[in-house]
């Protein structure tokens, strides 16, 4: 691999350029009329401009994309996260090219893609998972029987779905018909495909998930992080490795979602997601995505290894190159999402020129920003604007970090999560370790914040 095109933005194509260069292969970044002076231009080789500031007809447009890597004479194209990383079609035109794809196979992102089909392997693999349909829900189904099997309150999901987008909650029969209907309509616009499935509700669930690597003949898991403190069923900060899991628990998700890899000849990086349910100590198979992770880092931070090199040198065609025992994990680590949002107004986004920004430092510490002083954040795409990671000996020691670096960060120019995320941290549920998925929601005034 000499030359890598990096099909992304802000901080993961920040993140995805310093190990490249490192590693001595020169980068191609494409960005949108709107990225042209981005941090990720200022840091790339080459900067190729591919469209309007729209993400759909720049980073989503695949035949600019694909056109940039083949002009440029890149020899490898590095999806990062959202947009196209989990494109099948487009990781086929890129193979078709002759360009290295680094992630996995085409085929492995369409099952995983399809969260019934993954539902299934997952069964197939011995992969604990919920009760729920075999399959997507199909015309003639008589789908209050079925409802009835699983039992109530129970969830309808996209198939074509991920990310915590198209689900939608039913908690009683009587919404049942009318539920299915309108997750169905919000599915074939969102993802353009009506298909969805039922699967049983967790109360107060946690969710935690295990990060996986494989090269089609070896496989090992990184170990596991804890996601579970969430906004309307986005990530909001992720921990490493999962607080509070009985060892029988957290084996049986490592151990699992090895299995899933092995079965599907997985080849690169995946995490496996569970809901895990503390009153019950019973963990449940969610989905499989098909590229690096967001909270990617805090893996990095308790086991020493760069996930993006080892993308990289499985997509060249290496070996893995160690076995599990060879895995060795070390401390704590929590990873705080940065966004542009502002929390007091409904987390509306915050656009506009960052006038200033003063990010922390110390033992332990690492940021992952995609943006420096006057930088525009610009309305069109994702608010995240980078990650503060913290890492310590203990979970306790880690905490006491991470406010001590939330109270250092100051971001001005737009307003940002930062001081909701001191609050979250320093609250003795999450301390505590009883929290859930619908935490912030269920806390009224967290912050000045209607829940």
């Amino acid at each position: 691999m000499k030359k890598l095109l990096v099909a992304n933005r802000g901080e993961i194509a920040v993140r995805i350029i310093r190990t490249a260069h490192e590693m001595g292969i020169v980068v191609v970044v494409v960005v949108s009329e709107a990225d042209k002076t981005s941090y990720a231009a200022e840091l790339a080789d080459e900067v190729i401009v591919i469209g309007p500031a729209p993400a759909s007809l720049s980073y989503l447009n695949q035949d600019a994309v694909l056109k940039a890597a083949i002009e440029s004479g890149a020899d490898a194209v590095h999806p990062g996260y959202g947009f196209l990383s989990e494109n099948a079609a487009f990781a086929r035109k890129v193979i078709a090219a002759g360009i290295t794809w680094v992630g996995p196979s085409p085929e492995s992102i369409e099952l995983m893609g399809d969260k019934s089909r993954a539902r299934q392997a997952a069964i197939d693999a011995g992969v604990p998972t919920l009760r729920g349909t075999e399959g997507a829900l199909r015309d003639d189904d008589d789908i209050v029987s079925i409802a009835a099997g699983i039992g109530y309150p129970l969830v309808v999901k996209a198939s074509a779905g991920g990310g915590g987008r198209g689900i939608r909650l039913v908690a009683s029969p009587a919404d049942l018909v009318s539920t299915v209907g309108i997750a169905q309509a919000e599915a074939l616009a969102a993802f353009n495909s009506s298909d969805v499935y039922f699967e049983l509700f967790v109360t107060k669930a946690r969710h935690v998930e295990v990060q996986i690597f494989g090269d089609g003949e070896s496989y090992v898991h990184l170990g596991d992080r804890d996601c579970s403190m969430q906004r309307r069923q986005q990530k909001v900060l992720e921990e490493a490795p999962a607080p509070g899991l009985p060892d029988h628990v957290r084996q049986l998700m490592r151990d699992s979602s090895v299995d899933l890899a092995r079965q599907t000849s997985y080849v690169g990086a995946g995490t496996v997601e569970f809901l895990y349910d503390p009153e019950t100590e019973e963990v449940a198979f969610i989905e499989m995505n098909t590229r690096l992770q967001v909270e990617h880092p805090i893996t990095e931070a308790i086991t020493g290894i760069d996930l993006v090199r080892e993308q990289l040198r499985i997509a060249s065609g290496e070996k893995l190159g160690y076995s599990q025992e060879d895995v060795a994990f070390a401390g704590h680590a929590l990873e705080f999402r940065i966004n542009a949002e502002d929390p007091s107004n409904n987390f509306m986004p915050s656009p506009g020129v960052i006038s200033s920004l003063h990010l922390p430092g110390g033992p332990g510490v690492r940021v992952d920003f995609g943006f420096i002083a006057g930088n525009a954040v610009a309305p069109f795409y994702d608010s995240l604007l980078g990650k503060i990671i913290v890492w310590a000996p203990t979970r306790d020691l880690a905490i006491s970090r991470a406010e001590r670096v939330l109270g250092e960060a100051r971001i001005e120019g737009v307003k940002t999560t930062a001081g909701l995320l001191r609050t979250l941290v320093a609250l003795d549920d999450f301390r505590q370790v009883t929290h859930h998925t619908a935490y912030i929601e269920s806390v009224p005034d967290l912050l000045g914040v209607p829940a």
